[in-house]
């Protein structure tokens, strides 16, 4: 939690954290078409009121933390050193969103199960994806845009070659970047024990990153 936040906004924080949580956990012990709004209040110890003050229905109590990870991956990107390749740049911000995936969260592995399972919940999924592909399209453009072309020791960066922004292009890239994040994690769940989600994750942008290197 943000520590340059008011008390006030950091109970704010932890309450909606903690609406997350309960909703999917609800969801997984009695199933989603089972748990109510009143009943993940409830879990929390707050009121139905409260919980409207924070999310319109349980589908956004439960995908909260999805669509949180999804705005830590555009913040990680930005973040990524501008000598970098833009293709270069999604892999580590993705590698930098699951630092730990040896030992996978319980709690995003739940979320992504619930997902798959209830079509209420995939198709906010696929409308929130949606959206967040404009970001992250934007988020690429604003990379190849600004780039230097030459690093402070008069060389050329890694990604002086790269191609400059062309809308396009930039679309291409971030579907295909979540087009692989959506079949690693596919493939990776079919046998979690095997090997990790960032190791899958390579083999999968080894495959396609021919193109955006």
């Amino acid at each position: 939690m943000n520590s340059s936040l008011g008390l006030r906004e950091r109970k704010k924080v932890a309450t909606r954290q903690a609406l997350h949580e309960a909703a999917v956990r609800l969801a997984v012990e009695r199933g989603l078409d089972n748990v109510t709004v009143e009943a993940i209040a409830d879990a929390v110890d707050v009121s139905r009121r409260t919980f409207s003050n924070y999310f319109e229905g349980k589908d956004d109590a439960v995908l909260y933390g999805y669509e949180q990870r999804l705005r830590t991956l555009l913040d990680l990107l930005r973040a990524r050193p501008a000598e970098e390749s833009s293709w270069t740049a999604l892999r580590q911000a993705f590698h930098g969103l699951h630092p730990q995936l040896s030992e996978p969260d319980s709690q995003w592995v739940a979320e992504i199960q619930l997902m798959r399972q209830h079509p209420s919940l995939r198709e906010r999924q696929l409308a929130t994806l949606a959206r967040f592909e404009r970001e992250l399209t934007g988020a690429i453009a604003e990379r190849l845009g600004g780039q230097p072309t030459e690093s402070v020791s008069g060389q050329p960066t890694e990604s002086a070659s790269e191609q400059p922004a062309d809308p396009l292009r930039t679309r291409v890239m971030a579907a295909t970047f979540l087009t692989g994040v959506r079949l690693a994690t596919q493939l990776w769940l079919e046998d979690p024990q095997a090997r990790s989600l960032l190791a899958v994750a390579d083999r999968v942008f080894d495959q396609i990153s021919a193109q955006f290197r």
